[in-house]
This record gives structure tokens, C-alpha cells and sequence, in this order.
């Protein structure tokens, strides 16, 4: 599991003035919820920079007066024009208790469908789970080794021990699709197979017309 260490100073005053002030300082107001215990800082925002703009899901070692944390994001709040991060919750991580993230999906294997010409399309690209902090993990690891071309690998073929997946069960994660060439030929081929199939009849008729005319002579 792939950690972050972010220290923080702990905030007494929480008003939205002192709020827009840290801001200015390239500071981040923060709250760490959990185990009954609401704790407020601020953090610079150089210190999000990893955790914020990748697809990685990170633990967070949160170092705050002293003390340690381990904690998880449970959400960014960010400026409606500018993008910039303007708070920023964590959700505690305690022994036994049960939380709610989400996760990346990650792929493993090459499928059967490439191999004939198909094409992998993603779907999902996380998932939203429940666990508890000792069966975490960094991905959902997806093997698509036997998919074939034009089917789909879904929610509920997934099993990860002591997660839960909340995702629809029938929702599709990732498609090997039939590339527009392939699916081209094979109306093509079937065109040419009904024409075939058409002129047969014909010829039989045609050929049965005159063995009934020599009968009659």
C-alpha cells in the first residue's frame, strides 16, 4: 500500500476569514473525521501535489502536533474556476471499522479477444467499496486473460476478500469490442452466403422445367 506523509498545523480559529487567509498563504484548511474525533489544520498545498493529480489511491500518514494518523481522503473541495484545492477532509483509519472509498481498477493479463484482433475498452475506472483498514488495498485488480472478443468482464465476477464492492453487480468494467473492420467483413461474408443461397433454388427450377417438358413429348 502506497503511503504519504503530509504534517499539518492543527487550527484553532475556523472562520471562513482565516480560511481564505491560509489560502493566500498556499495553505489548505483540512478536517480528519473519525473514531469520534474531529481534529482541524491546515496543510501546505505543495503537500497534495502527489496525492491529488494521479489515479493512485494512497494511504495518508498524517503528522499533526505530535501525533500520527492514519487516514484515507474522503473529499476535495476544489474552486469552481480555478481548480485550486480549497479543503480537504480525511477519514480516519481505525482497526475493525468499516470505511467507504473508492478504488482504482487496474488490468492484468492480455485476453484472448486481442489476441483475434479485438480491442480492450475500460469502462470503470473505480469502484466504490467498503472494507475495513486491514483489507485495503491499492487496486481492483481485474484479470482479463480470458476474455473473449465481444464480451464483458462485470462487477460481479469480481471476489476480494473482506471488501465489498457497492457498484451494480451487473455493470460492465471492461469490454473487448469487435473492431468496425471485423464486424465489416462478417456482414459482407454473410451477404455473399445469402446470395448464394438465393441463385441455388433458381437453377434447380430451372433445370427441372425441362426434364417435365421432354416427359410430356
Amino acid at each position: 500500500m502506497k503511503t504519504l506523509t503530509i504534517e499539518g498545523q492543527i487550527r484553532t480559529d475556523l472562520g471562513k476569514k482565516h480560511a481564505r487567509l491560509l489560502r493566500r498563504e498556499e495553505s489548505v484548511p483540512c478536517v480528519l473525521y473519525g473514531d469520534g474525533e474531529n481534529v482541524h489544520f491546515s496543510a501546505p498545498i505543495v503537500s497534495f501535489r502527489d496525492l491529488v493529480y494521479t489515479p493512485a489511491f494512497h494511504t495518508i500518514d498524517l503528522s499533526l502536533a505530535g501525533k500520527n494518523y492514519s487516514a484515507i481522503v474522503k473529499d476535495i473541495q476544489f474552486h469552481p474556476v480555478t481548480d485550486a484545492i480549497e479543503h480537504v477532509d480525511f477519514l480516519k483509519l481505525v482497526p475493525g471499522k468499516i470505511v467507504q472509498t473508492d478504488l482504482p481498477v487496474r488490468l492484468e493479463g492480455v485476453s484472448v479477444g486481442v489476441r483475434e484482433g479485438g480491442k480492450i475498452k475500460l469502462k470503470v475506472r473505480k469502484l466504490t467499496v467498503k472494507t475495513t483498514p486491514e483489507h485495503l488495498v491499492e487496486t481492483v485488480d481485474v484479470n482479463i486473460t480470458s476474455l473473449e472478443m465481444g464480451k464483458s468482464f462485470r462487477v460481479g465476477q469480481i471476489s476480494l476478500e473482506g471488501v465489498e464492492i457497492l457498484n451494480n453487480p451487473g455493470l460492465p468494467i471492461v469490454t473487448c469490442e469487435v473492431p468496425r473492420a471485423m464486424r465489416g467483413l462478417g456482414t459482407e461474408a454473410e451477404g455473399e452466403e445469402g446470395k448464394e443461397g438465393e441463385a441455388a433454388p433458381a437453377a434447380a427450377e430451372g433445370e427441372a422445367a425441362p426434364a417435365a417438358k421432354a416427359g410430356a413429348e
